[in-house]
């Protein structure tokens, strides 16, 4: 059986493959955090045992706790909440821990046509990168943010905002990178 003639095209082939992968992710990410939760269609053995999501917020937890130390506070974690004396308490709920922005950045490095070992190390640097930013929103809530000043400024939005910039400048520059390699390999 013969590809529509669509698939030919490898701007099409990336878009269907980017828009399919960042589906899958995002939407897996949602269902897993739901049949960890209790209630619903809970499940006891994956929230034990295989829960990544619990794992990611007991580390960016981990981590904040630490940075905070470094920096001269008293701070403790309970694993959903970061806990600063003086300061206050900062939820660490699931839309805080930067799944979705992942899940785009891991879409559309693996869509795209590249060698596989570029792709990998871009895309575990880029995750890490875009976790230890979020260490970094984490630990600058803890200390600055006040929910009684601050009811107007949504900061998961300017947070998602700064990060879709980085992503989209980091992904330019790697694209630009690797279709210069491309290039380059070509001639030779």
């Amino acid at each position: 059986m013969k590809r529509p003639a669509f698939f030919n095209n490898p701007a099409t082939r990336f878009m269907l493959l980017f828009i399919l992968l960042f589906t899958i992710f995002y939407n897996f990410n949602i269902f897993f955090f739901g049949i960890t939760s209790p209630g619903g269609n809970y499940s006891p053995f994956l929230a034990e045992h295989l829960n990544y999501i619990a794992a990611l917020r007991q580390l960016l937890l981990d981590c904040s706790v630490t940075v905070l130390k470094w920096l001269g506070y008293a701070a403790i974690d309970n694993n959903s909440e970061l806990l600063v004396a003086g300061k206050g308490t900062l939820a660490v709920v699931y839309s805080c821990l930067g799944l979705g922005l992942i899940s785009f950045f891991s879409a559309f490095v693996l869509a795209y046509p590249s060698p596989l070992r570029s792709k990998l190390v871009f895309l575990i640097s880029g995750i890490l990168v875009i976790q230890l930013l979020n260490v970094l929103r984490f630990v600058l809530l803890a200390i600055f943010w006040s929910k009684k000043a601050n009811r107007i400024i949504d900061h998961h939005t300017i947070f998602n905002i700064i990060l879709y910039i980085i992503i989209a400048f980091s992904l330019y520059i790697w694209i630009k990178r690797n279709d210069k390699l491309a290039g380059t390999d070509a001639q030779n």
